[in-house]
């Protein structure tokens, strides 16, 4: 629009402020519903970690090693690993522990979002 001295106005508009607050807010939503899942995998590979690091580690039973992961997610409210979801292999002096579980969080009316993760280590050899 032209003012009567030949300038043109500028601006956003209510429509293109709804529609940037609107964007806004959906990114904030996504974040909010994702973070603490990452932030929940950081305490499974700290567990993980800490698993990895113990002396004669691969000398333990599996319900041993599967004991220190579940009071390490115990300690840390990890809920979203299930028993069936770590894998154990030992050979010899040879230890492998897999983790694999996947998350998925409900974000609006029938719309989810599906993470995947797999964290593994290894000692011995």
């Amino acid at each position: 629009m032209k003012t009567s001295w030949g300038k043109r106005q500028q601006g956003v508009t209510l429509i293109s402020l709804i529609m940037i607050l609107g964007f806004i807010g959906s990114i904030a939503l996504l974040i909010m519903k994702i973070g603490p899942i990452y932030m929940d995998h950081t305490k499974v590979s700290g567990a993980l970690d800490k698993l990895k690091a113990m002396e004669g580690i691969v000398n333990q039973s599996d319900y041993q090693i599967r004991d220190n992961l579940r009071k390490q997610f115990s300690v840390n409210y990890v809920y979203d690993v299930k028993p069936e979801d770590v894998q154990i292999t030992k050979s010899g002096g040879y230890l492998k522990v897999t983790i694999e579980y996947e998350v998925v969080k409900p974000i609006v009316g029938n719309l989810s979002v599906l993470v995947e993760f797999n964290d593994s280590f290894e000692v011995g050899g």
